[in-house]
């Protein structure tokens, strides 16, 4: 059991102190303002990638929020992940019309093609793939978005055109 803390330690990225500086300053603009904690850790997301312990704790610490709250805030919301995202967030949207429609074989060509699971990165780190409950697009379903794209009526015979796209 003692091994596992020291492992989650080693894993557990640190910034620097010059990262640790402009990421102050970025949170500095939401400090006082009611309601500004999910915009505080969109602006830190953005600005590191993701939000590790590590970025989560120095939020909570400038922002003066109890660490809990922001933890709770973050594994909320599915926009926020605590774990390296690759270049290119796909998502694929499994709500009723697009699971329907043919969401999960979309999903499964994805996984298949880029050789990941859920929640991964491809080894080459071009890719994270995720599943989103409702895309708000029921009637272009099955939906896929990758970054702010949104591409509809996707076929899983479209999925090698749109990965490649993103290359």
């Amino acid at each position: 059991m003692g091994n596992v803390g020291v492992e989650e330690k080693i894993l557990e990225p640190e910034l620097s102190e010059e990262q640790k500086e402009e990421l102050k300053s970025l949170l500095q603009s939401f400090k006082g303002k009611k309601g500004a904690l999910i915009q505080a850790l969109h602006a830190a997301q953005n600005f590191v990638g993701y939000l590790p312990p590590p970025v989560l704790k120095l939020v909570a610490q400038e922002l003066d929020f109890p660490l809990s709250e922001v933890y709770g805030v973050v594994t909320f919301y599915h926009f926020f992940s605590m774990k390296p995202r690759g270049k290119h967030l796909i998502q694929v949207c499994l709500g009723t019309a697009c699971y329907v429609r043919g969401g999960q074989e979309i999903l499964s060509r994805l996984q298949r093609d880029l050789e990941i699971e859920l929640g991964e990165v491809s080894k080459d780190g071009l890719y994270s793939l995720e599943v989103m409950r409702c895309a708000g697009a029921c009637g272009l379903a099955p939906v896929v978005k990758v970054d702010n794209d949104v591409h509809k009526r996707v076929n899983p015979a479209q999925i090698t055109d749109i990965i490649r796209s993103y290359q």
